[in-house]
């Protein structure tokens, strides 16, 4: 199977996100999806088992995570953010899980300055259905198993230095600002 780039042109002229850095991420994103394809190719023509195929399988994980993550990254952003619905069911279990709307947030903003490269992701445990912050390193270290993301946000540096230099917390604020909940709900 051939994946195609989704196109997020939309979000050209969201505040507090320049539309050189963010054409830029559209681009470093459509490289995954380029990536994907390219290691699918290979390995229809790789024996398994062999070195090379299994490295390939390898790196699979890395690209395509890489792909799916901006996919969600740029779902849950939207120029015309209404904050969040307080009537919600997933309000109400953010309120639920982690005691108030106000302590979720400072617990997602604080992983989001972890010093390193990473992901940052309010998921649902599909088996409990507890909600939890966690912290993704890279795109392949740090997703647990049967956890559906409902929010992501990305805190490498090519998601902010362009716009924000060293100055990570700004970036945080202008992200939650622009987040589309109404998407963030129908994922829940």
């Amino acid at each position: 199977m051939t994946y195609e780039p989704k196109k997020y042109d939309q979000l050209v002229g969201l505040l507090g996100f320049s539309d050189t850095m963010l054409k830029n991420h559209f681009t470093l994103y459509e490289g995954y999806v380029k990536n994907v394809n390219a290691i699918n190719d290979l390995l229809n023509n790789l024996a398994t088992g062999t070195p090379e195929y299994n490295e390939l399988r390898r790196r699979f994980g890395w690209e395509w995570n890489g792909m799916r993550l901006h996919e969600l990254y740029f779902g849950n952003l939207t120029l015309d953010s209404k904050g969040s619905n307080k009537d919600s069911r997933l309000y109400n279990d953010i309120v639920a899980n982690f005691c108030s709307f106000e302590n979720w947030l400072a617990d997602f903003k604080s992983l989001g300055l972890i010093r390193g490269i990473g992901w940052v992701a309010l998921v649902e445990d599909k088996i409990s259905g507890k909600l939890m912050n966690i912290w993704i390193g890279e795109h392949d270290l740090g997703h647990l198993a049967g956890e559906n993301i409902l929010l992501i946000m990305d805190v490498w540096e090519h998601s902010y230095m362009t716009d924000y230099g060293i100055k990570r917390v700004d970036y945080i604020e202008r992200f939650i600002q622009s987040i589309d909940w109404q998407t963030v709900e129908n994922r829940y």
